[in-house]
């Protein structure tokens, strides 16, 4: 049974109060007070939090959010490794410096919330070990998005000590993040996915001269082929020639190419898992076929120009396609927002949001209607188009129906099939008699 032990210091000092408990498993624990109503108040939490099952050993919470960070982010064998390169940076530029030495059961809801406001007004790390107290107050300040994956991982993080017994509950949840602005999509014409490849053949600033006409028509279908199948860069990038199906218009997607810091280019699945298939334009099939006429089934469709390696979405940007994007206007586009422009294609033409779907690799159709469901809209005349014909249609045919039956309820005599006979009665008019019943009209 939970008792209280009142002991007096040898020194004269003041009295101590020593409560003790047994936990779930029968291990007698301690725990002095310098009050009798706080030792009482602690059996009576110890007991309720026995009986509603989230009592938690105060020895598995002293472990220390820089310990538990790198036991938890070393366990992490199942995500990619683009996305362990983030959480680690995470941890190591904003989480870390804070929390390293706070044990687990020392933080609190409060301590989380300053935590976050404060990232508000902390500067970007620069990169480089040494850096100047100009550059630092120079370096923007993190953003909301920023702000918010930070803390996301920092969530999970806790949220993990909860599943192993180290947290009685995760004291960074419903804390305040600030909100983010997000910025109106952009979503290229043909006319302007057509002059955007063009200018990426031209090449006119990269740093790295093309060296022959197919190298040149690749930057041009590299654009066309982002813009009309919505794939991702990184899957783009790792499609190789017998993955590409020319008879049916197909691409089979299968796999991704993503460069991570420290340990180049990474080879993976597609995001999600994705394995799928996805249409191609006929046009941009003939394109494909003169781009790999004669080369190995097995290389990548749309190598690099000097090293025959996969495309990095940064030196693409920076190169080609940078100075194409200036070339029509729009100097600060990005790879990503053919993806975009691709979906937006695809609704306009008349694709569903299954197909959509299908198209973009989204895990369900409801991503898809959050990202993309203001373009559907721009089809709701179609629709109301539509249905009026189809009413007209169906009222038309219905009063055709009623006209036919008044016609035959005003003379139904005119309309009866003589008998032995197949074949329908005449017409009635005004010169002709109906035939008497049992005579043929022949």
């Amino acid at each position: 049974m939970p008792h209280i032990e009142k002991r007096q210091q040898t020194d004269g000092g003041a009295a101590t109060w020593r409560a003790r408990y047994r936990d779930p498993a029968a291990k007698e624990r301690s725990r002095s007070f310098t009050r009798k109503i706080d030792a009482q108040r602690f059996l009576a939490s110890v007991e309720s939090a026995k009986i509603d099952g989230s009592y938690v050993d105060p020895a598995r919470g002293k472990l220390t959010v820089g310990e538990w960070a790198d036991r938890r982010l070393a366990s992490q064998a199942q995500v990619k490794p683009s996305t362990y390169a983030r959480y680690e940076g995470i941890v190591r530029r904003h989480i870390t410096p804070r929390w390293q030495r706070v044990p687990l059961s020392k933080i609190t809801h409060a301590e989380v919330q300053s935590w976050v406001t404060t990232l508000t007004t902390t500067a970007r790390p620069l990169r480089g070990r040494k850096i100047t107290a100009a550059q630092r107050d120079a370096a923007p300040v993190l953003t909301a998005a920023t702000i918010q994956k930070v803390h996301r991982v920092f969530a999970m993080i806790l949220d993990l000590a909860v599943r192993d017994g180290r947290l009685a509950s995760n004291p960074a949840l419903r804390v305040k993040l600030p909100k983010t602005s997000r910025k109106p999509r952009r979503y290229l014409t043909h006319e302007q996915v057509a002059a955007l490849a063009k200018a990426a053949a031209a090449n006119p600033d990269s740093k790295h001269a093309v060296t022959g006409e197919r190298e040149a028509a690749g930057y041009e279908l590299v654009v066309l082929f982002l813009a009309y199948t919505g794939l991702r860069f990184g899957e783009m990038a790792a499609l190789r020639i017998h993955r590409v199906d020319f008879l049916r218009c197909r691409a089979l997607i299968a796999e991704s190419v993503t460069p991570v810091q420290g340990k180049g280019l990474v080879w993976g699945t597609a995001k999600s898992g994705r394995i799928g298939e996805v249409p191609i334009p006929k046009f941009l099939i003939e394109g494909l076929a003169r781009h790999v006429e004669g080369r190995n089934p097995s290389e990548l469709l749309f190598p690099g120009v000097r090293s025959g390696e996969p495309l990095r979405v940064a030196s693409f940007t920076r190169g080609p396609f940078k100075a194409a994007a200036r070339t029509i206007g729009l100097p600060d586009l990005h790879p990503h927002e053919l993806r975009h422009t691709a979906a937006s294609l695809a609704i306009a033409s008349g694709a569903d949001v299954k197909v959509v779907q299908e198209m973009l690799g989204h895990a369900s159709a409801t991503m898809t209607l959050d990202l993309y469901g203001h373009l559907f809209g721009d089809r709701l005349d179609t629709v109301a188009d539509a249905m009026d014909g189809a009413r007209a249609d169906a009222l038309a045919a219905s009063g055709a129906r009623a006209s036919a039956s008044e016609a035959v309820t005003a003379n139904p005599a005119a309309y009866l099939r003589p008998t032995g006979s197949d074949r329908p009665s005449p017409e009635p008019s005004e010169t002709t008699e109906a035939p008497e019943s049992g005579t043929s009209d022949e």
